[in-house]
């Protein structure tokens, strides 16, 4: 009994990794899904597709290793946050497909929300904007728009869940219709603070209560697998959204300590502890785990394009053929040239959160070249990295200047953007030894409750920095490089083609 299975079920594949006793990963295996976009702005997945492949992703793992499944203590689930699965709880079969976090089919449901006075409801129970990227107006608009949707949830017979709710009903054979507080607190139904499903808000957008699944902690005991997915049953422990999965997993679990996760985009969050912060800043107030019935909450920021500004030097301009090819460019480019680059390409996230904007670069000349727009782009990076932390600063005076940032994912491999981030920022920056964040904090969340794993202070305890990046930028010389950010944003918000 000396392994635990990690689930983690992202926007564009699953993962299945074995984590040894030791919480090192013993194998790893994925595998990539369609993705549907049958309108503008619309994105969906097949639900059953995310189900089938976690199945197959943890037999091959297990396989791959060897491991049998009667050496598994437990099973851990991360996932994409706030995608909308309906389905019939008669059959398992859901209604619609998935409808994704990116979709915005919502808009004018979430417009006619706020026109009817409606806003400040959402955000002080639930802490969230009211957007279309959270659950609930996904789910009403299922509801709404497939011929018997609204009967059928009447009677009780239709079943709500984000990712990780339809995967474990499927695992435990529809005995269990479960979430975690952090899944829970993603959906704009959830009253953070009474930790429990808002009444109010569901009778707002006619969503019936019998829908909805029980909200267990982080670590609990969510079910156990049917024998015939793995050849045995196992129990499943641990539960988080995919960033509060990346925060327990960079061992961020006092007040005022910070993890930034650079993929597409950039999500970071700031633990404050039991006392939800309310933002004036247009963050969201999230809870970044919950252990016995008690709520541990986060500031939260997101960037939309952080990785993705790297694939458009790749793919849209042709100017790079990889993107380990950025760093050399940017170390060369000509320090006289000033070029700012504002990567509004859908709109700017937090604190801005203007989904009309565009993206906008600064500073040309004839002789800005491919080393100029490689750095001018992971500088980008760096700068809206600052952005949330000022916005952070300006919620919460407990954020000092020396704050570290622990930073994982794909970007977070470049020395020279994550120096910059250090310099840009005026704070270290931690890259963790195990880069695998996301999946490790699922697995410590099982783990840890299977007895296999030590505690909270024991994990913390184990936590080890690969590389510290120390700022080494002069203070007039960060100031007159933000300024000239700060200036840039400013034009592109003025901008409206």
């Amino acid at each position: 009994m000396g392994h635990i299975l990690a689930i983690d079920q992202g926007t564009t594949s699953s993962r299945a990794i074995l984590f040894d006793g030791a919480m090192g990963i013993a194998g790893s295996t994925q595998e990539e899904f369609q993705q549907y976009f049958p309108d503008s702005g619309w994105v969906e997945h097949e639900a059953m597709d995310l189900w089938e492949t976690v199945r197959r992703t943890c037999r091959a793992v297990l396989e791959q290793t060897g491991v049998g499944a009667g050496e598994i203590a437990g099973i851990g689930i991360t996932n994409q946050r706030e995608t909308t699965v309906v389905w019939d709880r008669r059959n398992g079969k859901p209604l619609h497909r998935a409808i994704v976090w990116q979709d915005r089919r919502t808009s004018a449901i979430c417009r006619a929300l706020k026109e009817d006075g409606h806003e400040s409801l959402i955000a002080d129970t639930t802490g969230l904007l009211l957007d279309p990227y959270f659950s609930g107006t996904k789910l009403k608009w299922i509801l709404d728009e497939v011929d018997g949707a609204r009967e059928a949830a009447r009677a009780g017979h239709l079943a709500f869940g984000t990712v990780d709710s339809w995967l474990i009903w499927h695992l435990t054979g529809g005995k269990r219709h479960v979430t975690d507080a952090t899944n829970a607190a993603r959906t704009m139904l959830y009253d953070i603070r009474k930790g429990e499903w808002s009444a109010e808000i569901c009778a707002l957008l006619d969503i019936p209560l019998s829908m909805l699944p029980e909200v267990l902690d982080s670590s609990a005991d969510f079910g156990v697998t049917d024998a015939e997915h793995f050849g045995a049953a196992l129990p499943i422990l641990g539960v988080a959204g995919d960033q509060q999965a990346a925060t327990v997993g960079q061992a961020c679990f006092k007040p005022g300590m910070m993890k930034s996760t650079y993929g597409t985009g950039c999500f970071a969050l700031l633990n404050t502890g039991e006392t939800p912060v309310t933002s004036s800043n247009r963050l969201l107030t999230t809870i970044a785990y919950q252990f016995d019935g008690k709520p541990t909450y986060a500031l939260e920021g997101s960037i939309f394009i952080a990785g993705a500004v790297v694939q458009w030097l790749r793919d849209g301009l042709g100017i790079i053929g990889s993107a380990s090819e950025t760093q050399p460019l940017a170390e060369a480019a000509d320090p006289a040239q000033e070029v700012i680059l504002v990567p509004a390409f859908t709109g700017l996230g937090a604190p801005y959160w203007d989904a009309d904007c565009r993206g906008a670069m600064f500073g040309l000349t004839r002789g800005t070249g491919p080393k100029e727009l490689s750095r001018a782009a992971l500088r980008s990076v760096g700068f809206q990295t600052r952005d949330l932390l000022e916005a952070m600063r300006a919620d919460w005076q407990d954020v000092g200047g020396e704050a570290v940032l622990r930073v994982d994912g794909g970007m977070s491999a470049s020395d020279w953007t994550m120096q910059f981030l250090a310099d840009i920022l005026g704070a270290p920056v931690d890259r963790p030894r195990v880069l695998e964040t996301t999946a490790l904090g699922a697995a410590w969340l099982a783990g840890q409750r299977a007895g296999l794993y030590p505690g909270m202070d024991g994990f913390a305890a184990q936590w080890e920095a690969a590389r510290r990046f120390d700022p080494s930028m002069e203070a007039a010389e960060r100031t007159r490089l933000y300024d000239g950010w700060q200036s840039a944003v400013k034009a592109t918000l003025a901008h409206r083609g």
